[in-house]
């Protein structure tokens, strides 16, 4: 039988992209019957929901989505584009993308960075005699992807019950006691043992079935002294009681922003929470030629739940070209992670090599990879469209 897979075109490119990497996966000989889902900015103005009951049911029931992209807005102006006749009814945005995280505890982020050979979008750095060197990146970023700054428990001019709370903290009595409430907006960041101690270990089962060197802890536990406090503890004691092979290193946050152009090829598995590792690998993805490279995964290894995604927007005004220009390639890798969640290893891999073939011989490059301003008329200048690099991809696989 045919596997089920979920589709989520969502908003933007991401209706484009994923066509593009369903292709590729038709071309590879991946069987599958695409059951496609509502999700997105239509649904919120149309619904007040951008991620509507009948989605949610369709990934409960089949367990694997690709997704393509999707547009979010600030509170205000979501609520200016929400239909006339529903704007009195009490909806309030939000991210589908984070819902659908929090409802299936897809707690685990896993985001790859490699260089590619030829890519001339590769990080280069002077070195000694004022030679040029382009270090090859392979780093593998483990996000903790549930809690954090994004796990949503946030207040504006907090209730009685919250205020009353905070005042029993010292250090908030002292800097902000004397601050009307009404002037207050408060967003949390809360760690719990078994979620860090759930990305931890994924972090260090990746490093030891990869051969990477080293789990590095990318947090600021001398500011932040609970919660990356915490996880730094708990991988300390992970790594001396279960993988005394794999060396330990813990960097703040700000320093590994900065050492990522100084030594980026030192680097092998990252960890990190919520919002440290959504900054950390679009920086790393910065080095390895931008969004157009950067795929990602996030699943639950308990249920088996996973949704496979670019990590780049929706980029509305490329979807209005008549001729679509935008990298495919990172929905094209996260359709190759989603391969891989499902055990089709043999076919991620052949994907894979013809990606990094395409790549290589730098005959067929989008106007990212030409380092050309993104524009309706690129490809008539001499950049391949979207469907051109699928085209090449796919050539490579026959």
């Amino acid at each position: 039988m045919k596997r089920k897979i979920v589709a989520l075109p969502g908003d933007g490119i991401g209706e484009v992209v994923l066509k593009e990497a369903i292709r590729v996966l038709d071309a590879v000989g991946f069987e599958a019957e695409y059951v496609y889902g509502d999700i997105g900015w239509e649904f919120w103005k149309k619904e007040g929901n951008p991620l509507p009951q009948r989605t949610i049911d369709l990934i409960a029931e089949h367990k694997v989505a690709l997704f393509g992209a999707i547009t979010s807005k600030p509170k205000d102006e979501a609520f200016e584009e929400l239909s006339d006749e529903l704007k009195q009814k009490g909806f309030v945005y939000s991210s589908p993308i984070v819902g659908l995280r929090q409802h299936f505890n897809l707690d685990i982020s896993m985001r790859p960075c490699h260089s590619y050979e030829g890519n001339p979008l590769n990080f280069i750095r002077r070195g000694a005699n004022n030679t040029i060197e382009e270090p090859m990146v392979d780093v593998v970023i483990f996000r903790q992807n549930t809690e954090g700054l994004y796990g949503g428990v946030e207040w504006t001019n907090p209730n009685d019950t919250v205020y009353k709370a905070l005042m029993t903290h010292p250090k908030f009595v002292k800097n902000f006691g004397n601050t009307p409430k009404e002037e207050l907006s408060i967003s949390t960041r809360i760690f719990t043992k078994k979620a860090t101690e759930r990305i931890l270990r994924a972090a260090f089962e990746h490093a030891k079935k990869y051969g990477y060197k080293s789990v590095t802890v990318a947090e600021k536990p001398n500011v932040i002294r609970e919660t990356s406090g915490m996880m730094y503890k708990m991988a300390l004691q992970m790594q001396k009681n279960d993988y005394p092979e794999i060396q330990l290193w813990n960097t703040n946050i700000d320093a590994q922003v900065m050492w990522l152009t100084k030594n980026p090829e030192d680097y092998g598995v990252i960890v990190a929470g919520n919002m440290f590792g959504d900054i950390i690998s679009d920086g790393f993805a910065g080095l390895i030629g931008g969004l157009g490279f950067a795929s990602s995964a996030q699943f639950n290894p308990d249920t088996g739940v996973g949704i496979f995604e670019p990590t780049h927007g929706s980029a509305p005004k490329y979807a209005k070209f008549e001729t679509p220009i935008v990298n495919p390639i990172a929905m094209i890798e996260s359709a190759i992670m989603m391969l891989d969640f499902i055990e089709e290893n043999d076919k991620a891999n052949k994907i894979r090599k013809a990606v990094a073939e395409v790549i290589k011989e730098g005959k067929v490059q989008t106007y990212d990879m030409k380092k050309m301003r993104g524009a309706a008329d690129v490809v008539k200048k001499g950049a391949a469209s979207t469907y051109e690099l699928t085209d090449a991809i796919i050539a490579k696989l026959k």
